[in-house]
């Protein structure tokens, strides 16, 4: 295939079936992109619709955010998961307010400056935001690769994958082009299952329930309920053991995701 064949297979579809309506697809707002991204991480876009929106109305701008305590930002963020997402958002904010007067950065560098905005995140937030033909990869945008380029190869490293992402860009619309290869591949993936698997990078995402993630997600949520706690507490409030809770709890502490006075924790 061909990348002049891949832009009309790919724009094909995302004429007759594209998420136009997306609530993120309609603004080049550099913040409300950012938003976007760390909340789709590893989460389903109908999670992430309402939450969004929620989120923006409390939040509308970069500096109601970095005006706001890290307990609003958690409690609003409830349901998501992955609470260390709210917490980079919340800091990335606060140093944009602070180290750029609040003006959003507009090149790669300044962005991967950023508290929790890696390479795809601020190649993200350049093609969206400023429509800067960026190269760019996440699990919908390899699964369109892996399909039509490596049908019979497996182990395919994203180094491989990175050249024909940036040959068979629409650099016009760079935009457009990213909107339209993800729904894309989730159309891909729905319909000739996960050819995620053939990557190098693939790794199967561990079960929730049981988990260490599962151990946090439920102190979070309970000291977003109570406001502080002390270990005793927690423990009459779950399932887990002590061992557990407390090894989550100096896990939450060093990441600064909660803090201790005295023998109570709080967020």
């Amino acid at each position: 295939m061909t990348g002049a064949e891949l832009r009309r297979t790919v724009y094909r579809y995302y004429k007759q079936k594209g998420r136009h309506t997306l609530p993120w697809r309609q603004t080049h707002d550099p913040y409300c992109v950012m938003v976007s991204e760390l909340m789709l991480q590893q989460t389903q876009v109908q999670r992430v619709i309402p939450k969004y929106e929620m989120f923006l109305k409390r939040f509308p701008n970069v500096q109601s955010l970095a005006r706001a305590e890290l307990r609003s930002v958690l409690v609003l963020w409830q349901g998501l998961g992955y609470n260390r997402r709210a917490k980079h958002l919340h800091d990335a904010a606060r140093a944009i307010v602070a180290e750029h007067r609040g003006v959003f950065p507009r090149t790669s560098a300044l962005l991967l400056s950023l508290p929790g905005v890696g390479p795809y995140t601020a190649s993200a937030i350049l093609a969206f935001a400023y429509n800067v033909p960026t190269v760019l990869i996440e699990t919908n945008v390899r699964t369109v690769y892996l399909h039509h380029f490596f049908a019979d190869k497996v182990g395919v490293a994203d180094s491989e994958l990175l050249p024909l992402i940036e040959k068979t860009m629409d650099t016009k619309n760079p935009r457009q082009w990213y909107a339209a290869l993800m729904d894309y591949g989730s159309h891909l993936k729905q319909t000739v299952g996960n050819v995620n698997k053939k990557s190098a990078q693939y790794v199967r995402q561990s079960k929730f329930k049981g988990s260490n993630r599962e151990v946090r997600g439920v102190i979070i949520r309970l000291l977003t309920q109570q406001g502080s706690m002390t270990l005793r507490s927690i423990l009459k409030e779950t399932n887990f053991s002590r061992e557990r809770v407390e090894l989550q709890l100096r896990a939450l502490l060093q990441e600064n995701l909660i803090q201790k006075v005295g023998q109570r924790y709080s967020l």
